[in-house]
């Protein structure tokens, strides 16, 4: 009798170990998610600001929109 309660703690044990091991991946997960979208951010700022600079190249904005593109960016 002792041994099948020794079979049940040993399985117990195991399971304990997968779902902690779940439970830190997806910490691990949301983490690099998390600093993934702030390095995303970051880019589409640079891509926006190089956009109004295409923009005010080929002459479709004003300096004064440029400008305050800019601004608004930064």
């Amino acid at each position: 009798m002792f041994h099948d309660d020794f079979g049940w703690m040993f399985f117990g044990g195991f399971w304990m170990i997968v779902f902690w091991g779940v439970i830190i991946a997806l910490i691990v997960w949301v983490i690099i998610r998390l600093s993934r979208r702030d390095d995303t951010t970051s880019s589409s700022k640079v891509s926006a600001l190089d956009t109004a600079k295409e923009r005010y190249a080929k002459g479709e904005i004003t300096k004064a929109e440029f400008d305050q593109i800019k601004k608004d960016i930064s």
